[in-house]
């Protein structure tokens, strides 16, 4: 009978190098497409982005399949990757979900925010309040998005939880940029620094209950003026 090749640590070593490549082309891909970096509607060339990254095909094609498993992007047969438009009742139904799933944040194994994700929110207020002065408003709104996202995420300790309001808000992340003027946006920021100094108060009672309650008025009330703002 023959018996299965034990593992090395070579072994070990190569698969971690290998998903360590996979993860860092997905997570800069999936952000640029967040920034605006990368359009609705535009193309992605495998080979530029596989000399970018100085990676085969294979690990690049990986994470750009991923990332249309999430929505983010699409293959066109013969034709080349994609990245997706922006689909307003799509949108409305995963912000109807992001806003039910809110409440779980208090529910499915939350952490008590720490004396360092305090500070880290707290720096975001400042960091919110300042994009009216930045030279791109828009990209500047999403940045202070991601981070605050990346922020709530730390009081979960929930991985399932995690990943599903991960691939639900990088779904939505990009439509503040691309669906509102500079002027709009820079009005939005002004509610979202509010929305995080509340936000952050909150943090520092360590009542997460309340913090997971209002990111779901957030969430009801941040698409309503979306969609206020796209019929102007």
């Amino acid at each position: 009978m023959k018996t299965s090749k034990k593992q090395t640590p070579v072994d070990d070593s190569e698969r971690s190098r290998s998903q360590d490549r996979f993860h860092a082309i997905y997570s800069a891909l999936r952000e640029r497409i967040a920034l605006l970096d990368y359009l609705p509607g535009e193309r992605l060339s495998e080979a530029l982005l596989a000399e970018e990254f100085g990676v085969s095909r294979t690990p690049l094609r990986a994470a750009l399949n991923r990332l249309e498993s999430e929505g983010l992007v699409e293959s066109r047969h013969g034709v080349g990757t994609f990245v997706t438009v922006i689909d307003m009742e799509k949108l409305r139904e995963v912000y109807a979900l992001r806003r039910e799933l809110a409440p779980l944040i208090a529910m499915l194994s939350p952490i008590p925010p720490t004396e360092e994700l305090i500070s880290t929110v707290d720096q975001l207020v400042d960091e919110c309040s300042d994009i009216y002065d930045s030279d791109n408003p828009k990209q500047a709104f999403a940045k202070v998005n991601i981070k605050f996202f990346l922020a709530l995420m730390q009081l979960i300790d929930n991985s399932a939880l995690k990943e599903i309001l991960e691939l639900l808000f990088y779904r939505t992340a990009r439509m503040w940029p691309a669906l509102t003027t500079e002027e709009e946006i820079i009005k939005e920021a002004a509610q979202f620094t509010k929305e995080i100094y509340d936000t952050c108060e909150l943090m520092k009672t360590g009542d997460i209950d309340a913090i997971a309650s209002l990111q779901r008025v957030h969430l009801s009330q941040a698409f309503i003026r979306l969609e206020a703002y796209c019929k102007e």
